[in-house]
């Protein structure tokens, strides 16, 4: 009888116990760090086309927060010295550790005429700016936030 007793007061004080998890939660994502740019590495030219080519690469961020994420949907766009390159949008599961370096696999699509018109230059260089602006959807035990993306570096990118 005791324990019928206390499992009706736990099912009595249970929404408050998960409500005030599920705050806990959340205040605690406000403080979630930004997650930092690294390196774009293994460029590859999947398919080529007159309109529209594709270009496969593996994108390097780093994770400051003390726990690991989960990266559900990525979307973004990516500039070579201020010209739109491409577009990259993806529904994928990618575990993201904490307090490491972690690859994300992307796939964007080249528009050829504004890459012919106005990258074709900052393909050829050295050096180019290569900066990405978009979000990310990430997050721990199925509770997902929408995270801005925008980081510019200088790498050497090299496609031929």
């Amino acid at each position: 009888m005791v324990g019928y007793n206390f499992d009706k007061k736990m099912n009595r004080y249970s929404p408050i116990l998960l409500s005030v998890l599920v705050s806990i939660f959340f205040v605690s994502c406000n403080s979630v760090k930004d997650l930092e740019f690294k390196q774009i590495k293994n460029v590859r030219l999947e398919k080529l086309g007159f309109a529209k080519s594709t270009l496969s690469a593996e994108v390097v961020y780093y994770n400051p927060n003390n726990f690991s994420l989960e990266l559900s949907q990525s979307e973004f766009d990516i500039y070579i010295n201020n010209n739109l390159l491409g577009h990259s949008s993806q529904q994928t599961q990618v575990k993201i550790p904490n307090r490491k370096a972690f690859s994300l696999p992307i796939q964007f699509e080249l528009d050829m005429k504004n890459l012919i018109k106005n990258g074709i230059n900052g393909l050829i260089q050295k050096e180019v700016e290569i900066r990405t602006v978009g979000k990310i959807k990430a997050g721990k035990a199925g509770i997902f936030k929408i995270l801005p993306l925008d980081f510019t570096t200088k790498q050497q990118l090299s496609l031929f």
